[in-house]
């Protein structure tokens, strides 16, 4: 176990050195570390006499090297180590890292706050010290890598994924995206495995199904295969473009978009009532409950609020879609939360920095944050059953239908 040296307390440190201190600890406990994972390595101390037929030997250090944590930046010096059949890399402090994956996440979240890059130096050296490894310029350089990354990402061969739902939706952030309004249209999708993974974030007017059906058919022509069921809310652009590159899959609106929509159709003191209705009619146990469920809303509200009752009858075939997959999965299907769940903190944070002019680098830094929240996405429920329906099993209000059985003729 690592024993971290206090200084006496004739040198112990006081209120305004904490920071520095803690720093200088975690600097000499990381050193020591990284020589310990040399002594595993080898299988001896520093040292110790190396054995004739022993592999490997130790060669000195490397140049010092300063690398940013998120309470500072420290600096230290790796072991080399020579004669061994493959190239020693650190698996603590890999080769060219010179920031922890938290720093690294930390940077795009700053640009899109609204941090320009000239700020980097003043704001990072507040942050992570006087020594960080960051300035204005290599910010700038990673700004230019994350949309090469992202230029490289919209062209990778999608042919090995196996996917079984996906959620569209068009994501509007002001961030200044030129002159007209531009939306982002965002799609994810849940694999057989029951991972999820970010499929496309592209820049589209204003939800068209041109838009729409553009992304499909360059998914499509990477090998992409059509899902079982798309998830997305009541934009005719998206249905309209899915009918036409995937007409085989089933489509389910959002369940939340719909009830904002039949909810700001009442007066406001009635809408507690009718959002208790409506979130009931979502929750039903069956097909048939949704039926019964509706027609009693229409009873309670027809001649009040015909309108509510109008909007929610409208589209009323994609509401019951998702009873026709693994009840474990309901929760999923009913809304676009995958999509929207992510995003919020992007939302939040763009919705002050009105400073992308260009569409391509505000796209290619939000693509940035969808991948380090990627890492963080849980697997569906009943992940096993995701496998299901990619093969094909189906399923009546939640439970599987058995298959039929097949018959041979025999010969008379």
């Amino acid at each position: 176990m690592l024993k971290i040296d206090i200084p006496t307390a004739t040198s112990s440190p006081t209120w305004r050195t904490l920071e520095s201190f803690i720093r200088e600890q975690v600097q000499t406990c990381l050193q020591r570390v990284l020589e310990e994972e040399v002594d595993a390595l080898l299988g001896r101390a520093r040292h110790e006499r190396r054995a004739a037929d022993a592999a490997g030997y130790r060669n000195g250090y490397g140049k010092p090297r300063q690398v940013a944590l998120m309470n500072g930046t420290i600096t230290v010096r790796r072991p080399r180590v020579r004669g061994l059949d493959a190239r020693f890399e650190s698996r603590i402090l890999p080769l060219f890292h010179r920031r922890t994956p938290d720093v690294a996440t930390l940077l795009p979240a700053l640009y899109l706050h609204g941090l320009s890059s000239g700020d980097f130096t003043l704001a990072l050296r507040g942050l992570l010290g006087d020594g960080a490894p960051l300035s204005a310029s290599s910010i700038q350089r990673l700004t230019e890598d994350w949309q090469r990354d992202y230029a490289q990402w919209r062209r990778q061969d999608l042919s090995l994924l196996e996917p079984v739902y996906v959620w569209a939706d068009g994501i509007y952030v002001k961030a200044g995206l030129e002159s007209t309004k531009a939306a982002l249209l965002v799609l994810i999708a849940a694999l057989a495995d029951g991972t999820k993974v970010v499929l496309a974030v592209e820049s589209g007017h204003r939800e068209s199904s041109e838009s729409w059906a553009e992304i499909l058919r360059d998914l499509t022509a990477r090998g992409f295969r059509a899902p079982a069921c798309v998830v997305g809310d009541g934009a005719l652009g998206l249905w309209n473009a899915v009918g036409q590159v995937w007409p085989q899959v089933a489509e389910q609106r959002c369940w939340n978009h719909k009830l904002r929509n039949v909810v700001d159709a009442v007066p406001l003191k009635h809408q507690p009532d009718v959002q208790a209705a409506v979130q009931r009619l979502a929750g039903a146990a069956s097909v048939g409950e949704a039926e019964q469920a509706r027609q009693r809303f229409h009873r309670e509200y027809r001649l009040r609020f015909p309108k509510a009752c109008e909007r929610l009858d409208r589209d009323w075939a994609r509401m019951l879609t998702y009873y026709q997959f693994p009840k474990e999965h309901w929760r999923h299907l009913r809304t676009t939360n995958v999509v929207e769940s992510p995003f919020a903190a992007v939302r939040l944070r763009t919705t002050v920095a009105k400073r992308f002019r260009k569409v391509e680098r505000a796209t290619a830094i939000i693509r940035r944050l969808l991948q380090v929240a990627e890492q963080r996405f849980r697997k569906l429920n009943a992940p096993e059953q995701c496998r299901d329906v990619y093969r094909g099993v189906r399923y009546a209000d939640g439970i599987e239908v058995p298959a039929a059985p097949t018959t041979q003729k025999t010969a008379a």
